[in-house]
Order: structure tokens, then sequence, then C-alpha cells
């Protein structure tokens, strides 16, 4: 295992119920400012982090109930790592500010890839347009 593997997996298993439901509450906010990432190296990321969204969205409401929990939680750890301003490296940090986010978001679509990607499927999603690329 990587260590980005295991810093997800980590993150991951301190997501609690109530974590998901506060971030359930505030997804829609955090969606808003996914949307102003200007991370041209990481043309991907921004699609990435609304595909992650939506399987917390779904998962925590019930909606959609055939995801391993285990993906939901690292799902909500990587928005809420993306979210902090300052992670492993700060997000003023011209240039290189969104790799770290990138790398978590990443390691979570591929720890899951096959869950997501039937996820993808049930919700009519284009799964190869997400893609583990940065």
């Amino acid at each position: 295992m990587t260590e980005a593997s295991f810093f997800a997996q980590r993150g991951a298993n301190r997501v609690t119920p109530k974590i998901m439901q506060n971030l359930l509450h505030r997804l829609p906010m955090l969606k808003a400012e996914f949307t102003q990432i200007q991370a041209p190296k990481f043309p991907h990321l921004v699609d990435q982090l609304e595909f992650l969204a939506d399987v917390v969205e779904d998962v925590a409401e019930g909606a959609y109930t055939d995801l391993p929990y285990s993906a939901a939680t690292a799902s909500a750890f990587a928005l809420i790592y993306t979210h902090r301003l300052l992670d492993i490296i700060p997000d003023f940090v011209s240039n290189i500010s969104f790799e770290d986010d990138s790398a978590v978001v990443r390691v979570v679509l591929a720890l899951y890839e096959k869950d997501f990607e039937k996820y993808a499927l049930a919700q009519h999603l284009n799964w190869k347009k997400i893609t583990l690329k940065p």
C-alpha cells in the first residue's frame, strides 16, 4: 500500500456518521466552492470533487445503498481534505497548491474504482469523464 493510500484510508477511518451528516449540510457550499478552483495542472479535479460530493450526498441520504460505506467515508475525507486551507501543501502556494488535493482525490477514486464505476453507471454519469488522471 502506498503512503497516499494509507493516508486516505486512515483519514476515511476517522469519518464518523456525525461528520458525514455535518458534511451533507455543507455540501451545497462546498460544491460551489469547488467550481471556483483554478488548477490548470489538474483539469479533472473539479469534476472529480463534484462526483465525490454526489457520492457522499446519495449515500448519506440513503438514495444509493450499493456502495461500501468505506467508499463513502473515503469520499468524505477527500472533500474535507480539499476544503482545508492548510493541508500538506497550502492552497495559496502557487504552481503546486493543488498537487496534494488532487493526489488524495485520485487515491480515493482508485481505491474504490469498481464501486464508483457502478455508482456512475447507476446514476447515468460518464465514469470516463471522471477519470483517475490529474
